[in-house]
């Protein structure tokens, strides 16, 4: 990657080894800012800072979900760059696909506890270490899944919805400090999303009116943005990211 003059801003990014995350972590290396990236495997984390630049990125392994591990996360960009500005909530998960009727309650308090109080979290520890005094901008990545009926991955698309829901609410309550907006992408090329489209990737985009299935850049991109002065107006949002396919939901 090119070295870009430091823009003096700095990001942490949970859930960044790969895919969306690190999509978002490229996007705002490229501009100048230097990243803190979370993840479960520290060889990904490691193998993502080589990638980034070791001088603009420093990693933290561990579950998103751990209290501690989202302390030591905040903990240590704040050591290594002396503030966190923008805070990205990317870590997810999604580990069953059927009926919801037949949901093990124990695995929908995992979704949740992943994907809405991990966020939670994050944005507590980052708004009393730095963006309280200093303003900023979070970012929660959310999904289409939260927007609509999203069958056979329903707990995650309640999780999802909750995230937005909680967007809102940090929008209102961190104004006008800090801006607070989520992106919800549609199927992005990641291994997070492989089964939805891996062998038919022709046939999962026939749908999309622009063609295509979406790439981590893309959402990087969104990111960028919604952490730019150019949306300094803009809080409480869900910017939706999703090649056009909403423009079918009245169709047939």
């Amino acid at each position: 990657m090119t070295a870009v003059e430091l823009s003096g801003k700095v990001a942490l990014i949970t859930g960044a080894s790969r895919g969306i995350g690190y999509g978002v972590a490229e996007a705002l290396v490229a501009r100048g800012d230097r990243v803190c990236i979370t993840g479960r495997g520290e060889d990904a984390l490691k193998e993502a800072v080589e990638k980034l630049g070791p001088d603009r990125a420093v990693y933290v392994a561990g579950k998103a979900h751990d209290e501690a591990h989202q302390a030591l996360a905040v903990e240590r960009a704040m050591e290594a760059f002396g503030r966190v500005d923008y805070l990205v909530n990317n870590a997810g998960t999604n580990p069953v696909f059927g009926p919801i009727a037949d949901l093990d309650l124990n695995v929908a308090r995992k979704v949740f506890e992943t994907n809405v109080i991990s966020a939670l979290g994050f944005a507590q520890k980052t708004w009393h270490a730095w963006q309280k005094d200093n303003g900023g901008a979070i970012v929660n990545i959310a999904s289409v899944a939260g927007l609509a009926p999203s069958p056979f991955i329903a707990a995650y698309g309640v999780s999802k919805a909750a995230l937005i829901n909680l967007t809102q609410q940090l929008a209102h309550e961190f104004a006008p400090r800090v801006r607070v907006n989520a992106i919800a992408p549609a199927v992005v090329k990641t291994k997070f999303a492989q089964a939805l489209y891996e062998g038919r990737e022709a046939e999962a985009a026939a749908g999309y009116p622009l063609g295509r299935l979406g790439v981590p850049s893309d959402i990087g991109g969104a990111a960028a943005f919604l952490t730019s002065d150019q949306s300094d107006w803009v809080t409480g949002q869900t910017l939706v990211v999703d090649g056009g396919i909403f423009l079918n939901a009245g169709v047939g």
